[in-house]
C-alpha cells in the first residue's frame, strides 16, 4: 500500500493541511501576510455572495439528484427485467455519456441551448416560439440536465450491479407463490438496492455540491452576466483565489464547503446505516 499512500499524502493530505494554514492568515498590501485567527472565517459567514451560491447548489442537489438516481434505478430495473430488446446497446450507449469529458459534454449542450444556432433556436424557427433554456430562470435546470446526462448512466450501472447479485431462484419462488412483477420489484428489487442508492446518494451530493465545470464553461456561451464568479462556492472560491488574489479566503471557503459537504454526507450514511438495520 505504500505506492497509494505515498501518492494519497502529497495530492491530497498536505494540500488540505496547507490549505487549513492559509485559512488563518491574510495577505496585506502593508505587512504581507498576517496571522489573523478565524477573521477569515467571521468574514465568510457574513458574505451574501457565498451563502448566495451554498444556495443555489444546495437547490440544485435536492432537485437533480433525486432525478438523476431516479431515472437511474428505472433503468437498471428495466435491464434486470430480462424483457428489454437490445440489452447490450441499452446498457453501453446509457453509460456512454459518463465517457465523454465534462468539457466536451457541456460544449455540446451549450451550443444545442443556442437560441441563435443551437437546436433550441432552430425548434423556435420552426414552431414560431420563443424558448430560451438559457434564461436566468430556467438555466439551473439546464445545467442539471447536462449533468444528468453525464451521471445517470454510471449510477445505472452500479445499481444494475447490486440487482445481479440477487439470486434468480428467489424470483422463481415469488412467481410460484403467485407475486407479480411489482410485486417482486418492491419486496425483493427495491430492499437490495438500499446499499448501492446510499453510495450513489453521499456521491452525487458531493458531486452536486462540488458543481465548476459546467457553469464555468458556460459562463462566455450564456448571454448578459447571468452566470456570475460567484454562481457556486467552487466558482467563487476560484475567482477569490486566482482572479482577487485572495487565496487566504478562499481558502476558508473551501473548508466550511468541505464540513458543510462531509456533515450532509455523513448524516445520509447514518440515516442509511438505520434503515439497513430495521
Amino acid at each position: 500500500m505504500w505506492p497509494f499512500a505515498a501518492v494519497f499524502m502529497f495530492v491530497f493530505i498536505i494540500p488540505v493541511l496547507y490549505a487549513i494554514y492559509i485559512s488563518f492568515f491574510q495577505n496585506r498590501m502593508v505587512g504581507g501576510n498576517r496571522f489573523v485567527g478565524f477573521a477569515n472565517y467571521a468574514r465568510l459567514f457574513q458574505d451574501p455572495l457565498f451563502w448566495s451560491s451554498v444556495g443555489r447548489v444546495a437547490l440544485f442537489t435536492v432537485v437533480q439528484v433525486p432525478i438523476m438516481l431516479g431515472l437511474a434505478a428505472l433503468m437498471a430495473l428495466a435491464l434486470d427485467s430480462m424483457k428489454l430488446h437490445g440489452m447490450k446497446f441499452f446498457r453501453i450507449s446509457s453509460f456512454l455519456p459518463y465517457a465523454v469529458p465534462a468539457v466536451v459534454s457541456t460544449l455540446i449542450w451549450a451550443f444545442m441551448y443556442g437560441t441563435k444556432y443551437g437546436l433550441v433556436g432552430s425548434l423556435n424557427s420552426w414552431l414560431g416560439t420563443h424558448i430560451n433554456v438559457l434564461s436566468p430562470d430556467v438555466l439551473l435546470a439546464a445545467i442539471g440536465n447536462i449533468n444528468t446526462w453525464e451521471y445517470t448512466g454510471y449510477n445505472m450501472l452500479i445499481f444494475y450491479s447490486a440487482l445481479s447479485t440477487i439470486p434468480h431462484s428467489l424470483y422463481e419462488a415469488a412467481s410460484i407463490d403467485g407475486a407479480s412483477e411489482w410485486q417482486i420489484v418492491k419486496s425483493i428489487k427495491l430492499p437490495e438496492l438500499k446499499g448501492s442508492l446510499a453510495i450513489t446518494v453521499i456521491f452525487s451530493i458531493i458531486g452536486s455540491f462540488q458543481l465548476f465545470n459546467e457553469p464555468s464553461i458556460m459562463q462566455n456561451m450564456v448571454p448578459g452576466n447571468v452566470i456570475t464568479s460567484y454562481y457556486t462556492p467552487n466558482m467563487y472560491a476560484y475567482s477569490l483565489s486566482f482572479s482577487g488574489g485572495q487565496s487566504n479566503y478562499a481558502a476558508a471557503l473551501a473548508i466550511v464547503m468541505a464540513i458543510i459537504t462531509m456533515a450532509i454526507a455523513y448524516a445520509v450514511q447514518l440515516r442509511s446505516m438505520k434503515e439497513q438495520m430495521k
